[in-house]
C-alpha cells in the first residue's frame, strides 16, 4: 500500500510528500490511529485503499487545509477524514473501477459497523465532483481555492442506512470481485 501511494501520490501526481527507503510514501499521519481500508487481489497484491482518520486527533483538514471550510471543521467520535485514497497504477481500467467500487462499498460498511456518521476530505475539484456522482450525499463545506496550482474543496460525505443503495443505483457494487475491502 505505501508503495503504491509512493507511485501514485509522488511519481505521477508529482505532490511533495516524505518519502522512506526511496520506496513508500509515509508520513505523521501514518500512524497507530489511522485504519486503512485495502482491496487486494487473489496473490495479495494492492489494488486500492485507503486512510482513514479520525476527527478527535489531528487530520489534514483540520491541520493543512481549514481555509477550505466555511466555519468551524467538522470533528467527533463518529467522523473520520478518508486521505490517500489509492487505486494502484498498472492495472487494467476494468480491475481498477473494481477495485475502486469495492472500497467505496468498503468506506461505507466500515462506516456503518463502527459508527461513522461522516467522512470528510480534501480533495481536487475534478476528483470531487467524481465523487458527487459515486450515488453518497456528498456536499462541499466551503469554497473551493487553489493551492500549489490545484483547485481543491474540503468535502463531507453522509453515511446512513440507504447509503449502499444509493452506490448500488450509482452502478457501484463489489458484486463478483471475491475480493473485500478489509479494515487494517
Amino acid at each position: 500500500m505505501f508503495e503504491a501511494r509512493k507511485r501514485v501520490f509522488v511519481d505521477l501526481l508529482k505532490w511533495d510528500l516524505p518519502v522512506l527507503a526511496d520506496r513508500f510514501e509515509v508520513d505523521h499521519f501514518d500512524d497507530p490511529f489511522a485504519t486503512y481500508l485495502i482491496v487486494s487481489d487473489a496473490r495479495g497484491e494492492h489494488l486500492a485503499s485507503a486512510r482513514l482518520l479520525p476527527t478527535t486527533r489531528p487530520a489534514l483538514l483540520d491541520g493543512l487545509f481549514p481555509h477550505l471550510v466555511s466555519g468551524p471543521v467538522p470533528n467527533g467520535a463518529a467522523i473520520f477524514e478518508i486521505t490517500r485514497f489509492c487505486l494502484s497504477p498498472g492495472v487494467g481500467a476494468r480491475q481498477r473501477r473494481v477495485a475502486r467500487d469495492t472500497l467505496l462499498v468498503g468506506l461505507v460498511d466500515h462506516a456503518l459497523a463502527h459508527g461513522i456518521t461522516t467522512y470528510t476530505g480534501v480533495a481536487e475539484l475534478s476528483w470531487f465532483r467524481q465523487v458527487q456522482d459515486f450515488g453518497w450525499r456528498c456536499r462541499m463545506l466551503g469554497e473551493t481555492a487553489i493551492h500549489d496550482g490545484r483547485a481543491l474543496v474540503a468535502l463531507a460525505i453522509s453515511i446512513e442506512a440507504d447509503t449502499l443503495a444509493r452506490l448500488a443505483e450509482a452502478g457501484i457494487v463489489a458484486a463478483g470481485t471475491g475480493v473485500p475491502a478489509k479494515a487494517a
